[in-house]
């Protein structure tokens, strides 16, 4: 575990975090994940086919630029927010295709279902949930994606064990996430705000490759948004949290039986 907070105080925590920002209309955390949307690999013209509130600035790249979707496939978006990656990966997956999004704010998962009623979606669906606890049939989906997400789980093996459970044989994994490349303070790692501002709850990029390759994945990638390896390092006296807090892309698939 990334902290030593009780899992219902962290789960708590982000819950009230997330769903507060649900409410507001200005887009953006104000955390180190936030950051414009448009800056972080999303395309002006993916951006203005979405409904407008959709898009709350909380992400730390464009998952759906790794996940290579194609007609017909079943989408899994764990931590869906208000639906932008949902909507986005409809369009790629078209009519025959399906998009579930789970989320564990009620207010994210009302928001997320207006924008979907606003934007004429039908082959989206928002279902209220934990993403340790996956509400959906085993070997059903054939790519999951999330965006800035599973760093707030304060049980990420449970995540990856469940979305390796969920995928079919060969399905893929593409997730954009903060990842330390040190072992953050106990202090860091116990505060809430920190954790809720997807900072100290984040894992180093080994023990996020031990965890996928434990649940089962194989083909695992954990790069640097700026596409570089992740060179796991010392924390040191005088070092500042931000120093060792990355956005990355992390890209891993079930193997065929």
């Amino acid at each position: 575990m990334a902290t030593q907070q009780s899992e219902s105080t962290v789960r708590q925590a982000v819950r009230e975090t997330y769903g507060k920002l649900a409410k507001k209309s200005s887009s953006g955390c104000g955390c180190d994940c936030g950051s414009e949307s448009a800056a972080i690999g999303y395309s002006r013209s993916e951006l203005e086919a979405v409904p407008e509130g959709a898009d709350l600035g909380l992400g730390s790249g464009n998952p759906l630029t790794l996940a290579d979707l194609q007609p017909g496939e079943a989408v899994l978006d764990l931590g869906s927010g208000a639906g932008i990656d949902c909507f986005i990966a409809a369009k790629q997956v078209g009519e025959t295709g399906s998009v579930i999004g789970v989320d564990m704010t009620p207010e994210m998962v009302a928001r997320a279902r207006e924008n979907a009623e606003i934007g004429g979606y039908r082959n989206v669906d928002f279902h209220l949930g934990e993403i340790e606890r996956l509400a959906v049939p085993d070997a059903s989906v054939d790519v999951i994606v999330s965006n800035c997400v599973i760093n707030l789980s304060p049980d990420k093996p449970s995540v990856y064990r469940e979305a390796f459970r969920v995928l079919r044989p060969g399905g893929r994994l593409a997730i954009s996430d903060i990842v330390t490349t040190a072992e953050l303070p106990e202090d860091a790692r116990n505060d809430l705000a920190l954790i809720a501002g997807c900072v100290s709850g984040a894992a180093t990029a080994d023990a996020l490759e031990r965890m996928l390759e434990q649940a089962g994945f194989r083909d695992i990638d954990i790069r640097a948004k700026d596409g570089s390896l992740i060179q796991v390092r010392e924390w040191k006296a005088g070092d500042k949290i931000a120093d060792h807090v990355v956005a990355a892309s992390v890209q891993a698939v079930r193997p065929l039986d």
